[in-house]
């Protein structure tokens, strides 16, 4: 640690763990807010009480180079602020190693370190478009630009597929013992979708190669749940004030974290489950249940708390409408679709989502909730409106929150403000609402979207004429008129 560098963060407490013992037996791709606030707290908290040398190597393969170098400046120490709704808890992380970064450092910097003997686990948070899957069948989009540039340039990849198949071959042919590739997004069986993406690569390029990842590599699926709004400037000045300092990687969140992963490791994990982890056999009931009550709400609240005109999520709280919708989505529309362990008690786990939402210091943009729409509506809501499809039992929630979203996408709020909508399919978005206009017209043609939809809802007439309804009552009243109809 670097004078300047021990002096800036002395106020705090300091890591009791030697950090110069750590080596970079975790590389990860994505040093977000998220994975800030997540996985590296956890792994610092871990070495807290283990003592052991499991270190991270942090890269962003797009963008943030400044907060790499910043990291660096930092001798790759950050805060993280932890708020609950009447106090904060300042935490300083250690556990980060070192970092790196395709543009500051060149590509086969990054690949020469995955291909380090001692690197045990490759992990990520870089989104459900970083998949590079196709949506409606979770195979790799193998047409995505990006894909196609891996493919006929595979020793200089850009994608994070790319970069671990890569990777991969070269630990193969050099006989090192192959890395656990662990996804940390909120993608559904993100450990299987990241699986299917780097074994259609890799068959691409090279059949045996594939085979050998089938047979050596573990992909364990994971849960991650921590609400981390994305830093701002308000953030990061209230962070300076409470340690002195500015410290531009730091990061705010709240209290609340959970983290259950598959215990499915080819080459060795860190005893995370000391830092409050969950290893256990089948993450998928629980994926689902976070991904369905809370994912699903979420985007609820970000499309109609939008369109409503709230900045943040604990705003839309203060209508009693929409909290009541977001509790009775969850227990009505979602939790019935669930197949959870015994013992799991949904409706609690529901009024805590609820309280988490009401959480005043936490400054949750429903604007950063509403990105990649595109790439989160079918997992949050599909499975849930196919069961209740097939079913015949009401998902009026369910129907609303969609038709929030096709409202949202038109790209004009209620008072027609220009929305900056971010999504991957963005261009094919507003060329369609663009034909339609704010007319209920759009609807059918949206629900069409195979890559989003799949081909089945589309057909369904009574579902496409309730989405219709609620798309309608959305353009008459609004979208808080539209929340308190439910």
């Amino acid at each position: 640690m670097t004078q300047t560098t021990a002096t800036r963060f002395s106020t705090l407490k300091q890591p009791q763990y030697l950090r110069s013992a750590l080596k970079s037996r975790i590389v990860h791709l994505g040093f977000g807010a998220f994975h800030r606030a997540h996985q590296a707290l956890f792994t610092s908290e871990m070495l807290e009480k283990t003592q052991s040398d499991w270190g991270i190597c942090e890269i962003n393969l797009f963008g943030g180079e400044a907060l790499i170098e910043q990291l660096r400046e930092q001798d790759h120490l950050y805060t993280v602020a932890e708020k609950g709704a009447d106090s904060t808890e300042i935490k300083l992380i250690g556990s980060v190693t070192e970092s790196l970064h395709p543009t500051m450092d060149g590509k086969q910097s990054v690949l020469n370190k995955m291909t380090e003997e001692q690197v045990a686990i490759v992990s990520m948070t870089i989104t459900e478009k970083g998949y590079c899957a196709d949506p409606a069948t979770g195979r790799l989009d193998k047409n995505n630009p990006i894909i196609q540039h891996d493919l006929h340039h595979p020793q200089t990849p850009d994608s994070a597929i790319g970069y671990i198949v890569e990777a991969l071959r070269l630990r193969k042919e050099q006989g090192i013992k192959p890395f656990t590739v662990m996804s940390c997004d909120n993608v559904q069986e993100n450990g299987h979708v990241a699986r299917s993406a780097v074994l259609d690569f890799a068959s691409l390029l090279d059949p045996k190669l594939a085979k050998w990842i089938e047979e050596n590599v573990t992909f364990p699926c994971t849960m991650v749940d921590r609400i981390v709004p994305a830093a701002t400037e308000e953030t990061l000045q209230e962070i300076a004030q409470l340690i002195g300092h500015a410290d531009p990687c730091g990061i705010a969140c709240e209290p609340f974290r959970q983290w259950v992963i598959e215990d499915n490791f080819v080459n060795g994990r860190p005893d995370w489950d000391v830092a409050g982890a969950e290893f256990v056999a089948d993450v998928v009931p629980f994926e689902e249940m976070k991904l369905r009550m809370l994912n699903g709400s979420h985007s609820f609240l970000a499309y109609l708390g939008y369109l409503g005109g709230y900045a943040h999520i604990s705003d839309t709280m203060t209508n009693a409408n929409y909290s009541k919708a977001a509790f009775d989505m969850m227990l009505k529309a979602q939790a019935p679709t669930l197949q959870m362990p015994e013992g799991t008690n949904l409706k609690s786990y529901a009024a805590l989502l609820i309280e988490r939402y009401s959480n005043p210091s936490l400054k949750h943009q429903t604007w950063q909730i509403a990105m990649d729409g595109s790439q989160k509506i079918a997992q949050r809501m599909g499975g849930s409106l196919r069961h209740h499809l097939a079913n015949d039992t009401d998902y009026k929630w369910l129907a609303l929150g969609i038709a929030g979203w096709m409202r949202y996408v038109s790209g004009v709020d209620e008072n027609n403000q220009k929305i900056d909508v971010r999504d991957p399919m963005v261009a094919q978005l507003q060329e369609i609402t663009a034909q339609h206009g704010l007319n209920k017209s759009v609807v059918k043609e949206l629900l069409g979207i195979d890559a989003i939809f799949g081909q089945d809802l589309v057909e369904n007439q009574a579902f496409v004429e309730q989405v219709t309804d609620a798309y309608q009552v959305i353009l008459d009243k609004g979208a808080r008129e539209a929340v308190a109809s439910l």
